[in-house]
């Protein structure tokens, strides 16, 4: 007969945690052992092997995909807490992505002694251990540890106002990676001027982008994931934007995260975002999302951010400012430049711009893209990206930048070169 359900409760100072800590106390079967003062003080707790569920605020600081898995890891069940200050949608969607099945209101607080009861039935067996010729007991859980390396990377395309070339530069560095065999999904993340469905050609009115976010709402993004993206070739893939500025309320807060992460998990993932980085002063208020939000997850999500700028006075002033911008909204990956439409009438060199560039932020690398028009209006008019036109002098640039992103050339484009030159 199964005894009592332990349960360790990390509340982060919320106001329901006392009115939890009653009603868990007036439970029978229920018995609280710790009221944890955080979250690395619930993962302590819950290594030691007593617990059985963990009542957690989703908004604990420190609460995170890998704090859920150690709990897994201990045979310890998660009920989060939802405040009430967090829209049920994002509450959801944020649940989701931590692995959780679901979340608890605060309003529905009174419900919390049968979910705990419900999460101590189903809390997986303790793993068992073994203990090496050295002393040192090593636990098992029946499965293989999972392998943390991601088999994606998502790359956000990102520059300042005045059409500098982001959509260009994320169409063509995406259909690089896809020609080198990797598995890549462009995403058209701007909320203001979204353009990828027009600039490819695609007349579908369906938008890829409100699927997704849809089915995120509804925790079915990852199995119906195909559904929401148009092919372009065997290995890529785009998911068109909104068919209208104005639809931008109807994706949810952490909608376009969970997206991310799921095309992260089928390989390179591409985002073309907007310009702007301004919040929305009355994002707090009630669930109205912020119009930006798109842009800044994408950015807050990225593993590397390429900024695009032009060399022109007016484009690396805006490119300055928009480095800092970019440093000041708390962007944490890494920073890589690229200066498009680079041509010999400005007058200056790239060493001179590279001066002008420097200094603003770290950056992971400089990169110049030279201006080469017959190639950009062939792919537009004919919706097609600039490596369907075949060889140029922009597209050689793009394999670079491509090179740089993924650390070496791919061993098949440099065969490939190699074979041309043979040829020639």
């Amino acid at each position: 007969m199964r005894g009592p359900v332990v349960v360790l409760v990390v509340a982060a100072g919320a106001a329901w945690e006392s009115r939890a800590m009653t009603l868990l106390g007036e439970t029978p079967g229920v018995v609280v052992l710790k009221r944890c003062v955080d979250v690395d003080d619930l993962l302590a707790a819950a290594s030691a092997g007593q617990a059985d569920v963990a009542v957690v605020g989703l908004d604990a600081p420190g609460l995170d995909g890998a704090a859920i898995d150690h709990l897994r890891a201990h045979a310890v069940h998660a009920v989060a807490v939802t405040p009430r200050s967090t829209p049920a949608d994002a509450a959801r969607l944020h649940a989701a992505r931590l692995g959780l099945a679901s979340a608890l209101e605060e309003d529905g607080l009174d419900d919390l002694p049968a979910a705990v009861l419900a999460a101590g039935e189903q809390a997986p067996s303790p793993p068992s251990a073994s203990v090496d010729r050295d002393g040192v007991v090593h636990a098992h859980d029946g499965a293989a540890d999972p392998d943390p390396a991601r088999p994606g990377r998502v790359v956000a395309v990102w520059g300042p106002a005045g059409a500098p070339g982001r959509s260009t530069v994320a169409v063509a560095l995406a259909a690089e990676l896809a020609r080198r065999g990797l598995r890549t999904v462009l995403v058209d993340a701007d909320p203001h001027a979204a353009s990828l469905a027009q600039q490819l050609g695609i007349l579908d009115e369906v938008s890829g982008l409100l699927a997704a976010a849809r089915l995120a709402s509804a925790g079915q993004l990852a199995g119906r994931f195909a559904t929401v993206q148009r092919a372009l070739g065997e290995h890529l893939s785009v998911v068109t934007g909104l068919p209208r500025p104005d639809r931008w309320p109807e994706v949810r807060p952490g909608a376009l995260e969970v997206l991310l992460d799921v095309a992260r998990a089928s390989g390179q993932v591409v985002v073309d975002t907007g310009a702007s980085l301004e919040t929305d002063p009355l994002a707090d208020v009630g669930p109205r999302p912020a119009r930006n939000q798109l842009t800044l997850a994408a950015l807050e999500t990225a593993d590397e951010v390429v900024v695009v700028g032009t060399p022109d006075p007016v484009g690396l002033a805006r490119l300055a400012r928009g480095l800092v911008e970019l440093r000041e909204s708390g962007v944490r990956a890494p920073v890589r430049v690229v200066l498009n439409r680079m041509r010999p009438t400005l007058g200056w060199s790239e060493q001179d711009v590279a001066g002008m560039v420097s200094g603003f932020v770290p950056l992971a690398g400089l990169h110049f893209l030279p201006e080469d028009r017959a190639a950009t209006d062939r792919a537009l008019v004919t919706g097609r990206t600039l490596l369907d036109g075949g060889e140029s002098a922009l597209a050689r640039g793009v394999g670079l930048l491509a090179d740089a992103l993924l650390g070496t050339p791919a061993r098949t484009v440099r065969t490939r070169r190699a074979g041309r030159a043979r040829r020639r």
